[in-house]
């Protein structure tokens, strides 16, 4: 697909109504994450409807690049850009988080379509996006392995054990995307030295010898040109780390840590509704 303006526009215009699609689950079930979801679904939207080589009506085809987004707590923002690309009916978000509902709180691949990996305790999804990507290489299978992890799980251990194993092996079939929108569900108080969960990343990532492609993880075109880059690169994986906001597209939740877990009452969904559309019609206008 040719990256012009108008498919900027078209994937920002997507990207709104993925956020409104968050904000009203959220605020009609009672439940779920907003500012880790919203500060990653800029990403989301361009993976899912530009980078990614998958196939809605397929979801099981053996040759689809492969998704694994290590922040489950984030999966509300997953279900909507899935939802919008066709993989389920968007009505079903309704059923978010019941006991019965196909989509939990958490990812869970036994019971959705499109789902890689069921994952949720921080840190472990990595590893399975390197097992991926492994057993890519090891088959001859030409797919991608994509991830997405979050700052504040990056100071895992298990992180980092996966970085030195995917080096090792030099799966350059294996793109991981940071989610670094440097705040973490409590907060650091008034100190903002201690802000960031994880400090100068990209001189760990490069220390344990990946590529390091540092974007705008808000902006479209920085989104996709990062990936193909990264797609181009051989004999060692990338880490794009992607600049973000938390509580993206909403004035009063963005860089507001107490926004990490909870549910707007009907005044601050109203006002999140109407910022969330003037700016999918600003991107689109």
């Amino acid at each position: 697909m040719v990256l012009t303006v108008q498919t900027i526009k078209d994937l920002e215009q997507k990207a709104a109504k993925a956020r409104e699609v968050v904000v009203k689950t959220v605020y009609n079930v009672g439940a779920g994450h907003l500012g880790g979801p919203l500060s990653a679904t800029d990403i989301l939207v361009a993976l899912y409807n530009h980078i990614l080589n998958i196939d809605p009506d397929n979801p099981d085809w053996e040759q689809r690049d492969r998704f694994v987004l290590s922040k489950g707590h984030s999966a509300i923002a997953l279900y909507a850009v899935l939802a919008l690309r066709g993989y389920f009916p968007v009505e079903e978000m309704n059923t978010f988080d019941g006991m019965e509902s196909r989509l939990q709180a958490h990812p869970d691949k036994d019971l959705l379509p499109g789902l890689d990996m069921s994952t949720g305790s921080l840190g472990q999804g990595i590893s399975t996006a390197v097992g991926m990507a492994l057993g890519a290489k090891l088959k001859g299978d030409s797919f991608m392995t994509y991830c997405m992890i979050g700052d504040g799980e990056a100071q895992e251990g298990q992180i980092w054990e996966a970085a030195d194993v995917a080096a090792k092996y030099k799966l350059d079939n294996l793109i991981v995307i940071m989610d670094y929108n440097k705040l973490q569900q409590y907060g650091w108080g008034e100190d903002n030295t201690r802000l960031n969960p994880i400090l100068d990343p990209e001189a760990k990532w490069r220390a344990f010898e990946w590529d390091v492609i540092t974007i705008d993880g808000h902006s479209m075109e920085e989104i996709i040109s990062a990936c193909q880059k990264a797609k181009e690169t051989s004999d060692k994986p990338t880490i794009i780390i992607a600049n973000t906001i938390k509580g993206k597209g909403i004035h009063f939740m963005e860089n507001n840590y107490l926004w990490h877990s909870r549910v707007p009452t009907e005044t601050e969904y109203h006002l999140s509704i109407k910022e969330i559309a003037k700016g999918g019609l600003n991107h689109g206008s």
